[in-house]
């Protein structure tokens, strides 16, 4: 069965523009535009995919569009990967945003709390056959 296409409702005057391609890539990809977020020099530190950044203040005036979006968005701690994904930015692009936020001190940054393993089935025993006691 072939769900039902959705028809629009006023239909569009004028088809919209092709976009140019050129031996570059797709234009999203556009490069000089990622060279333009990531700065001259491009630092950044170790951050890992599932890294958490969290806003410590507002987007200032002199921030970046990305910058002000990245900080909207990491009200909540949020990962590296679900920013890269958000701000359909490639993920060395993000990391040198978080790295110039974290020295001006706009974000902070930690390790996902890993759950440790699970205790021994013989010390579950051992606390249950105490507490049975009791």
């Amino acid at each position: 069965m072939i769900p039902p296409q959705r028809q629009r409702r006023h239909p569009q005057q004028e088809p919209p523009p092709e976009p140019a391609t050129s031996e570059e890539g797709p234009p999203e990809k556009n490069p000089e535009r990622l060279y333009v977020v990531a700065g001259p020099n491009g630092e950044r530190i170790t951050i890992d995919l599932v890294t958490l950044i969290k806003a410590r203040a507002d987007p200032p005036r002199s921030a970046t569009p990305e910058q002000a979006a990245l900080l909207r968005l990491c009200v909540a701690p949020m990962s590296v990967a679900e920013l890269s994904a958000y701000l359909s930015l490639p993920f060395s692009s993000v990391t040198v945003l978080i790295t110039e936020m974290l020295m001006a001190e706009l974000v902070t940054a930690r390790n996902p709390i890993v759950r440790q393993t699970l205790p021994d089935r013989s010390l579950l025993e051992t606390v249950m056959h105490g507490l049975q006691r009791l």
